[in-house]
């Protein structure tokens, strides 16, 4: 490895975990981030002692690895939180993960023998080539019961009806879910082994951010160079090898950055579209065919006693936009801010479509009128707000998905020294610890160790990182 240099691009999870597996490796790291702070996805805005995270994060794995980074990392800052997810649909709190005695004292009598009926119908006559999420979710609930608590919500998500969206997706989201886990897990909690049912989780007792600024902190000063404010404009390559990347800073100024490894974080899509040569035609028709899909968080804070105990809440009500709602966690330092609660409501869209575009004001006034609207809070108790946006937020498993990204794939993988990885840069719907073991992957590839396949992550039913 001698007079290697390894670029990263991204200092998200994934960038900063391949970075920390780095350190002190006998070669030249160059971490370029195109944002002004670390985190990327994963990382919290800190307003008047909240902490307002990006979306939401729960810290649980089964790999060693990735719990031994997160734990040297925050030592004690590191804490456990109990977990309370619940669904709010029909002016009432359903449990989730969905408990089925629950669901069915919610829903009524009547309904819930209906709810029973298409249980038994979809054990009887089952989808036999199980293509779509309504399909996937139908064979293991029933019909009934997924009209009720996935179509609504997902669609929301996705912005496209849900007989559209893959099968692959609910298969890497909701594995190994089923009425039959369900009523174990209700019975036999501590027995749980399915990740989608876990009741507690670990977290930075600052906010998810508080995990990647300590991780950009500790790898600085060593092999490792973070360039902040770094976008990169253009990959070059020559026979199939990556030779070198540029970037540009806010001022437009270009830096070109020679590199014998790049390990990428930054949107499949944008990798594409910035290699130079550039890719085939049939190649960049298959990327600009994969969508990724934002969201908004409208963040606010209210004058007023907790409104609800839940850590996040699922808003299924088909009236309103409003998807999710985060309960922010309040910085134990600050004093000043007792008898106000924090939440982020958050917005599911297209990046530049009409929603993304509206004015802040008028995004924080759409939320509060919602919240007002299904019975969570009161407009005239709002004190303070702002808006966050975040683009490219999740990919879309849409019909054409399966092809487009093998198309994609196979090209990015004729490369011989380019390893895509983390959620953006595999267009792969990961959960944070996936992404991080796939930088860490990443990193050990660039390395020399070939033995791992960093697509495999995440795709077998029982869950990819299993303890050994």
């Amino acid at each position: 490895m001698t007079n290697q240099r390894i670029a990263i691009i991204g200092a998200g999870p994934a960038g900063l975990a391949a970075a920390d597996r780095l350190v002190h490796q006998n070669a030249e790291v160059i971490l370029l981030e195109r944002e002004k702070e670390v985190g990327g996805i994963s990382k919290t805005v800190r307003h008047k002692g909240f902490c307002f995270d990006l979306g939401m994060h729960r810290y649980f794995t089964k790999s060693d690895v990735v719990n031994q980074l997160w734990s040297r990392t925050l030592g004690r800052n590191f804490i456990t939180r109990d977990r309370l997810t619940r669904i709010y649909y029909r002016n009432r709190f359903f449990d989730y993960p969905i408990k089925p005695f629950n669901a069915l004292r919610g829903l009524g009598f009547i309904e819930s023998m209906r709810v029973i009926g298409s249980y038994a119908w979809s054990r009887f006559f089952p989808f036999s080539n199980e293509k779509t999420f309504e399909e996937w979710v139908s064979n293991r609930f029933g019909h009934r019961l997924y009209l009720h608590f996935f179509k609504s919500y997902t669609e929301k998500v996705w912005g496209i009806p849900a007989h559209e969206i893959q099968a692959e997706w609910a298969a890497q989201r909701i594995k190994s879910l089923s009425v039959t886990a369900l009523i174990k897990n209700a019975f036999f909690p501590h027995r749980n082994t399915v990740k989608t049912l876990i009741d507690s989780f670990q977290y930075p007792i600052d906010g998810s951010g508080m995990m990647y600024e300590q991780i950009a902190s500790n790898v600085q000063n060593t092999n490792v160079q973070l360039k902040l404010n770094a976008e990169v404009v253009e990959i070059q390559h020559c026979e199939g090898l990556i030779q070198s990347v540029i970037t540009a800073d806010p001022s437009a100024q270009k830096t070109e950055w020679r590199v014998n490894w790049l390990l990428s974080s930054m949107p499949l899509t944008d990798l594409v579209f910035c290699l130079s040569p550039k890719a085939p035609d049939s190649v960049v028709a298959a990327a600009k065919q994969l969508k990724y899909r934002s969201f908004i968080s409208v963040s606010i804070i209210l004058k007023s006693d907790v409104l609800f105990p839940d850590t996040w809440l699922y808003v299924h009500c088909p009236d309103v936009r409003l998807g999710r709602i985060q309960n922010v966690w309040k910085n134990s330092s600050m004093e000043s801010n007792r008898g106000m609660v924090a939440l982020g409501l958050e917005y599911f869209c297209m990046e530049g479509d009409q929603f993304w575009n509206k004015p802040d004001a008028e995004l924080i006034e759409i939320g509060l009128a919602e919240l007002e609207q299904i019975g969570l809070g009161r407009k005239n108790t709002f004190v303070d707000g702002f808006v966050i946006r975040v683009p490219k937020a999740y990919p879309v498993y849409d019909g054409d998905y399966p092809k487009n990204i093998q198309i994609v794939r196979s090209y990015i993988d004729t490369f011989l020294n380019l390893q895509p990885m983390g959620r953006y840069g595999m267009f792969k719907y990961n959960n944070m610890d996936h992404s991080i073991l796939t930088g860490i992957y990443a990193a050990e590839k660039a390395l020399g160790d070939r033995t791992r396949n960093i697509w495999e992550v995440n795709t077998d039913q029982d869950y990819h990182e299993e303890q050994k």
